[in-house]
């Protein structure tokens, strides 16, 4: 089985970092997000995927190309004008081919069982299976509306009536079905391929009860890589023995005075932390320096801009 990997957004509620670096490739606990997604399909036995990419598209190849992941195959599929993930979808039908395949967001890190949600999806017979999760944020989110195993409805769009506490993950199983609802020109999966599957022959879910994290916005990015559970550092092993890398706070490749003090934070690449500063629940991107004396707080820092955190708890408003 092949995966599909929505990588060619902007990642407009990730302004500014997205100004100079694609959201598949920035940084959570040191680890490329992108990266996240594709050691857990590795781990699933996954060995080919399909990248569409748009946003900085030169950066995100060269990046992946500079990384090892023995036995992937990647294939990118870029375009020049961005067709959202239906028409992204329906772009790579001829590389994806006559069998079903997965399809994973790249703004979300998650440790989703691929194969227990394959096996699900090739017992139920439907020719779409959404991965869901339920949380009490799903109204805020975006709730799918669910009656007798089948996705019926999505924030009520249908109106359906239906309404529940799961969201969809960003993640599915889909079979080449799909293809015949897609459209050419930028448009959505949602209105397009899952209401076509709702409508010809359902649409199935498979519910997800481990970890699953958004990190499209910057409040839940800036959450994610706090990781105050500890949740992302339990990946470590997978990371590190699939992709020779391991999520961490603090890059080695830092300079740190030994007068400053660092709490809660994430320190990247090539950083450089003067004299008598105090970073505190904050994320400072590669190559960020701060002038000795600083004070940093509930922020997010790349080498161009900071953005306070000010509403840590808002989540997801789209779907």
């Amino acid at each position: 089985m092949k995966a599909f990997i929505l990588a060619a957004g902007l990642g407009t509620r990730l302004h500014p970092l997205t100004s100079h670096i694609p959201k598949p490739l920035i940084p959570v606990l040191n680890i490329p997000a992108l990266f996240y997604t594709i050691v857990q399909l590795k781990q699933a036995g996954i060995s080919e995927i399909v990248c569409n990419i748009h946003h900085h598209a030169g950066m995100v190849r060269d990046v992946i190309a500079s990384h090892v992941f023995p036995g992937m195959h990647i294939i990118f599929s870029e375009e020049p004008v961005i067709l959202g993930t239906g028409g992204g979808l329906k772009k790579c039908e001829k590389l994806l081919g006559d069998h079903d395949f997965i399809l994973v967001n790249s703004d979300i890190i998650a440790d989703i069982d691929f194969r227990a949600l394959m096996l699900h999806h090739q017992q139920s017979g439907f020719p779409g299976t959404l991965t869901l999760f339920e949380t009490p944020a799903a109204q805020t989110i975006g709730f799918v509306g669910v009656e007798n195993a089948l996705v019926k409805d999505f924030r009520n769009q249908r109106h359906t009536g239906l309404v529940s506490s799961l969201i969809y993950t960003g993640t599915s199983v889909l079979s080449p079905q799909i293809f015949r609802f897609l459209k050419t020109e930028y448009s959505s999966i949602v209105d397009t391929g899952f209401t076509g599957l709702i409508d010809n022959g359902g649409l199935g879910f498979y519910q997800h009860k481990g970890l699953w994290m958004d990190i499209g916005t910057m409040q839940s990015y800036w959450q994610a890589n706090l990781d105050t559970e500890g949740l992302l550092r339990n990946l470590s092993t997978q990371m590190g023995a699939s992709a020779g890398m391991q999520p961490h706070a603090i890059s080695p490749d830092a300079f740190i005075s030994p007068d400053a003090s660092i709490s809660g934070s994430v320190i990247g690449k090539d950083c450089h932390i003067g004299a008598h500063c105090s970073i505190r629940n904050s994320v400072l991107l590669p190559g960020v320096t701060v002038k000795p004396g600083s004070s940093i707080i509930n922020a997010v820092v790349d080498p161009y801009s900071i953005t306070i955190i000010e509403e840590p708890n808002q989540e997801r408003e789209d779907l």
